[in-house]
C-alpha cells in the first residue's frame, strides 16, 4: 500500500530527528550563512535524510529545504518545506530545544505537516483536519489552552514591521506583565507547544509564507483549533505579515491590543 502524505510528513521528520540526537554533543563546525546565521554538519545531514525519504516516495514533488534550496520540478504543485534543524545556535551550544520540521503544500496551504522534537521523541502531526502528538506510536489529539499564560516571543530579526512593532517592546508593556508571562525558546518547536497546550500564544514579525521555519508550525496550530494571524489581526500571509498564534480569542484579542499599540505610537 501506498504511503499517504501524513504517514510520509512523520517519517521524513523522524528520519531527520534520528540524525540530530544521534549527531548531539558532536564538535560541530559552523558553516557560515547570511549575517549571523550558520548551519552545523547536523544541519546538512538531516536535511538529506529527510529529502531522501521524500524523494522515495514522492519523486515528482519539488522540495525546498533550509540548507539545499529549491530542489525538483520548477512546475510541480505539491511542495514539500523542510527545516532540518529548527534551533541550530541553540544545538550548537549544547541545548536541547529544537525542532524537525516538514510541511506540504500542495496548493494554496499547507496541511500536511509534522514536527518532531529530537529528544523527547514526540511527533507533531496534521493531515490538515485535527492536529495529534504520537509517542511511542500513540496518538493524541492536540488541544490547544490558555491556562499556563506562557507566551513565546521571537526576538531575532529580521523586523520588516519595525518601529509599529518589536517583539522586545511587547515585554515592557504593562499590559502584557499583567496578565502573561513571557518565554524565549528561539525554535519553532514553542508554535507547535501552542497547538499541544503548552503555550498560550507565539509572537513573531516577518514574512512567514512558505517559510520552512514555519510552515509546519502554523498548520498544527490552525488543525488544532488555534487563532492564528498577521500581526494586524489579519488573515496569515497578507497584510503587515507576522505572526500571532493564540490558543483562544481571549489571549487573541488581548495580544492584538497590545501590539495595536506599538503600531499606533510607531507610525
Amino acid at each position: 500500500m501506498a504511503i499517504t502524505d501524513e504517514e510520509l510528513a512523520r517519517t521524513a521528520a523522524q528520519a531527520g530527528a534520528d540524525v540530530v540526537r544521534a549527531m548531539y554533543g558532536a564538535s560541530m563546525t559552523r558553516v557560515p550563512k547570511s549575517g549571523d546565521d550558520f548551519a552545523t554538519a547536523a544541519d546538512i545531514e538531516a536535511e538529506k535524510a529527510i529529502v531522501e525519504v521524500i524523494r522515495a516516495a514522492r519523486p515528482h514533488d519539488a522540495v525546498v529545504g533550509e540548507e539545499s534550496g529549491r530542489t525538483g520540478s520548477a512546475g510541480a504543485e505539491r511542495v514539500w518545506l523542510v527545516d532540518p534543524l529548527c534551533g541550530t545556535l541553540n544545538y550548537a551550544t549544547g541545548g536541547m530545544l529544537v525542532a524537525v520540521n516538514v510541511a506540504l503544500r500542495g496548493g494554496p496551504e499547507v496541511t500536511v505537516a509534522a514536527c518532531a522534537d529530537p529528544f523527547s521523541g514526540e511527533v507533531f502531526w496534521t493531515g490538515g483536519e485535527h492536529a495529534y502528538v504520537r509517542r511511542d506510536g500513540v496518538d493524541q489529539a492536540l488541544a490547544p489552552s490558555a491556562e499556563s499564560r506562557l507566551v513565546d516571543l521571537n526576538l531575532d530579526p529580521p523586523f520588516p514591521n519595525q518601529p509599529g512593532f518589536r517583539a522586545v517592546r511587547v515585554l515592557a508593556d504593562p499590559g502584557f506583565a499583567a496578565r502573561f508571562r513571557p518565554r524565549v525558546v528561539s525554535t519553532t518547536l514553542a508554535v507547535t507547544w501552542v497547538a499541544a497546550g503548552r503555550r498560550a500564544a507565539y509572537l513573531t514579525d516577518g514574512h512567514l509564507r512558505d517559510s520552512v521555519h514555519f510552515a509546519a508550525g502554523i498548520a498544527l496550530c490552525r488543525a488544532a483549533g488555534c487563532v492564528v494571524t498577521g500581526l494586524r489581526g489579519e488573515p496569515a500571509h497578507t497584510g503587515a505579515g507576522g505572526l500571532v498564534v493564540a490558543a483562544d480569542q481571549p489571549t487573541h484579542d488581548a495580544l492584538l491590543e497590545i501590539i495595536a499599540g506599538g503600531f499606533t505610537s510607531g507610525e
